[in-house]
């Protein structure tokens, strides 16, 4: 069926209607709708447009993830690149410390603090608390030199509840014997587990106004990433806003 058929002109106003205009409903019952589902554990109905939106739709062979220009992770990974920042800078770092444990001292001792946790923790849930969406993962160690020919495949079916399968060696094209394989499950959030995705739904936006209007208050505090910002942040997105973050405070 024509998708301005199935929409009868109006402007989309959840995901399943956002994707259907892009891309139809065939494509859109074949390779999202189950998808999404597990990802954000509701219907598509229930979740913003603009999840959908952040995706280029391409009628070409075209198979990077974005129309960017170079596409592609650091060689090594991303902790090389924070180690080297680190030790370059003589910067000193405590591990396995609770923020909230010593936040007035580090917070006086500090000219400036970058926050990236939960924010409607770091003000003690004062208005409620929002929604996370969290991940489990398994890990497997397989007596072959080859599983699955790519570092990520995704599975868009219902049948299998896990969303994607990530080969590690083929990030880097290792030649190892073996190969390590990680299924990801997706899970709601609960506290004691580690937050990865906003809900950016109505209900919890309007609540994340109310934190992001307090967090003005604090002047030396910082509020960044997808938990600070209470936002859904791609790589080069967080890098992005790093670097315009920085200029500010370097213009003041």
């Amino acid at each position: 069926m024509n998708e301005k058929a199935v929409l009868n002109g109006k402007k989309p106003e959840n995901l399943e209607e956002q994707a259907i205009s892009l891309v139809g409903t065939d494509i859109y019952r074949k390779l999202i709708k189950d998808y999404t589902e597990k990802q954000w554990g509701r219907p598509c109905t229930e979740l913003p447009a603009f999840i959908i939106k952040r995706l280029p739709v391409r009628l070409t062979y075209d198979n990077n993830y974005f129309n960017d220009k170079y596409q592609g992770i650091p060689i090594g990974g991303y902790t090389q690149i924070i180690e080297k920042m680190l030790d370059h800078e003589n910067i000193e770092v405590h591990l396995s410390t609770d923020f909230f444990e010593n936040k007035e001292s580090l917070e006086e001792e500090a000219d400036k603090v970058i926050y990236t946790g939960m924010i409607d923790q770091y003000f003690n849930y004062e208005f409620g608390r929002l929604e996370y969406r969290s991940l489990r993962f398994e890990h497997e160690i397989l007596d072959i030199q080859n599983y699955q020919g790519n570092a990520v495949v995704n599975y868009t079916d219902a049948q299998n509840k896990f969303t994607r399968i990530i080969e590690h060696k083929h990030f880097e094209f290792g030649e190892q014997e073996k190969t390590i394989i990680t299924k990801e499950y997706p899970s709601d959030w609960k506290p004691g587990d580690e937050p990865y995705y906003p809900v950016n739904d109505k209900t919890n936006n309007d609540l994340f106004k109310r934190y992001y209007k307090k967090s003005k208050e604090k002047k030396k505090v910082i509020f960044g990433g997808r938990l600070g910002m209470y936002k859904y942040y791609d790589m080069h997105m967080v890098i992005h806003e790093a670097l315009t973050c920085v200029q500010k405070e370097l213009s003041k």
